[in-house]
């Protein structure tokens, strides 16, 4: 990762956030990846993760990315159609809510 330039990384669990609401993704600038000692101020076992990425104004460990990718914008409407496949059956169905969270929409930026 490139510090300064912004990323989309998914996660493998929700996640959330001081607006209330749960998220799967994240969209912002990378201020750093870092070890544990730096961001939570202790020194981890070798059962816990030992680095997290800094992006906008929010942490993620290390373990809960499962995708990290370059752009410079998201779209963040959600998509207008959505297929689910139910009981062999393909359903159309419109979606409510993206789940990317703007991490630099506050305009925090961590301290780290």
């Amino acid at each position: 990762m490139k510090i300064g330039k912004k990323y989309l990384i998914s996660c493998d669990a929700f996640f959330m956030t001081p607006d209330g609401d749960s998220y799967q993704a994240v969209f912002g600038t990378v201020h750093g990846v870092q070890d544990a000692e730096q961001v939570l101020g202790i020194k981890t076992n070798s059962r816990s993760t030992n680095w997290y990425v800094v992006i906008g104004d929010m942490i993620i460990a290390g373990c809960q990315i499962h995708y990290a990718m370059r752009a410079d914008s998201y779209n963040p409407e959600p998509s207008r159609h959505a297929e689910i496949d139910h009981g062999g059956v393909r359903h159309q169905s419109s979606n409510a809510l993206t789940r990317i969270y703007n991490a630099d929409a506050s305009g925090l930026i961590p301290t780290i």
